[in-house]
């Protein structure tokens, strides 16, 4: 599909700032409400009998609130700024030159959202997203010979000391496939979004959204993102830390979606959607609408600092 509109497209400037903004957004959006909604779902992906009210009450009695921060500190954190780092700069540069080429808004934000995703997985999210679901799903009790838990990073060593880089990257094709998905389906939702709030409110392509049909818009994309929760429950299995004897070793993706499908079902497959939904929401919120309002700043700062 290309887009017949004669409006000439323009290129939000990629610079250290964009690249900042992008990590600054991502580590604000998983320090508030995204790391507990992160620590719900992969702990009913990874306990596919449990209720959201029994994740709940088992993530409570394993700290408190704090439970509801497991994995943060490194990983959620290192995993934050460097992907929000990658995905503004990355997404945009592959969405400009999609609307180049001619693609409506809808195809241009998927193909975008996509390269993204793909670019995030691999450069920078393989071992932050192995660390933090390993710290979420291991067991944390005092061990029958009385001594505490390990700490992240003694687990940390021990996995690359047993495992090396692969071990640490366990699960890493499962989250690339999954942000792939989950940004060509974010941007690409939440720009599709925007065209029929303009439509709906007789606004031209060029006109600019209220900030709150932008915050609509992110919603949108967000929440119908999670339509790929069966990636997601599978990358969570192949990267849990949970004892299971009867779970075969070396499963790929295609053979954990097998496992998990036949151990649980379908609904099994989409244990956990419901937080992720929130999740999906919040994230789209952070790094789409404001991400946005963000680039337009930088660009407009751009254009009037080469004017003076």
């Amino acid at each position: 599909m290309v887009s017949s509109s004669p409006t000439t497209v323009q290129k939000k400037p990629i610079s250290w700032s964009n690249i900042f903004v992008g990590a600054a957004l991502n580590l604000c959006e998983v320090t508030t409400l995204g790391q507990p909604f992160e620590v719900m779902k992969t702990t009913m992906a990874a306990n596919r009998s449990m209720s959201l009210p029994g994740a709940i009450r088992h993530i409570f009695s394993r700290g408190g609130i704090k439970g509801y921060y497991q994995g943060l500190i490194p990983w959620g954190w290192i995993e934050g700024a460097t992907k929000g780092a990658v995905l503004l700069p990355v997404s945009s540069e592959a969405e400009y030159r999609l609307r180049l080429l001619g693609a409506m808004p809808f195809l241009a934000g998927i193909g975008g959202g996509m390269a993204g995703g793909v670019a995030q997985a691999y450069l920078t999210m393989g071992f932050c997203t192995c660390m933090k679901t390993a710290e979420i799903t291991r067991k944390k009790d005092i061990g029958p010979d009385g001594k505490p838990p390990k700490t992240t990073l003694q687990v940390f060593g021990e996995i690359y000391k047993n495992e090396g880089i692969k071990g640490i990257n366990r699960g890493v094709n499962a989250v690339a496939l999954r942000q792939c998905t989950n940004w060509g389906s974010r941007f690409g939702i939440s720009r599709l979004a925007e065209q029929l709030i303009r439509k709906f409110t007789n606004k031209k392509e060029d006109d600019r959204l209220a900030a709150h049909e932008k915050i609509l818009a992110s919603v949108i994309g967000g929440g119908l993102s999670a339509w790929n929760q069966p990636i997601e429950v599978v990358r969570v299995e192949m990267q849990s830390r949970s004892p299971n004897p009867n779970k075969p070793k070396g499963l790929s993706v295609l053979g954990t979606l097998k496992y998990v499908y036949k151990e649980a079902g379908m609904k099994g497959l989409f244990r956990g959607v419901t937080p992720r939904v929130c999740l999906g929401i919040w994230q789209t919120v952070f790094m789409v609408c404001f991400g946005d309002y963000a680039k337009e700043y930088i660009a407009d700062r751009s254009q009037k600092a080469k004017k003076l």
